[in-house]
């Protein structure tokens, strides 16, 4: 009785305790983004978690300038650029920078990282 006790206590708790959000790092982002010289993924399906998570920052971004409020990042990505550049474009950043963004919410490194590679009124090179 005592152990059956236990299991259903452990089950409400559960049920009742908040849910932490999924929330990605700069250094797990960085680990779904990475590709060998051969352009394989390490993590299988990463690219798929890496490229969805690039595209919901973006489409975040340009959701707040439709409201006519300023992203406190501005960066323009022309309508011509792929997932598979920004993909790059990100974990080239997130490489370099790991220091500063590894432990951290990955959101606000994709933005300075398209930021840089993609400032409004200026082309890339």
């Amino acid at each position: 009785m005592g152990l059956r006790l236990g299991i259903l206590a452990a089950l409400l708790l559960s049920w009742t305790a908040p849910a932490q959000a999924a929330r990605f790092s700069g250094d797990y982002l960085l680990q779904m983004c990475l590709s060998d010289k051969n352009g394989k993924e390490l993590v299988p399906g990463g690219h798929v978690a890496c490229q969805s998570y690039i595209a919901g920052v973006l489409d975040y971004h340009n959701l707040i300038r439709s409201l006519g409020t300023s992203p406190s990042v501005e960066f323009c990505v022309p309508e011509n650029v792929g997932l598979n550049q920004l993909q790059k474009d990100v974990a080239s950043y997130l490489y370099k920078n790991k220091s500063q963004h590894g432990a951290f919410i990955a959101a606000p490194a994709v933005a300075l990282a398209l930021f840089n590679a993609y400032p409004c009124g200026k082309k890339k090179k």
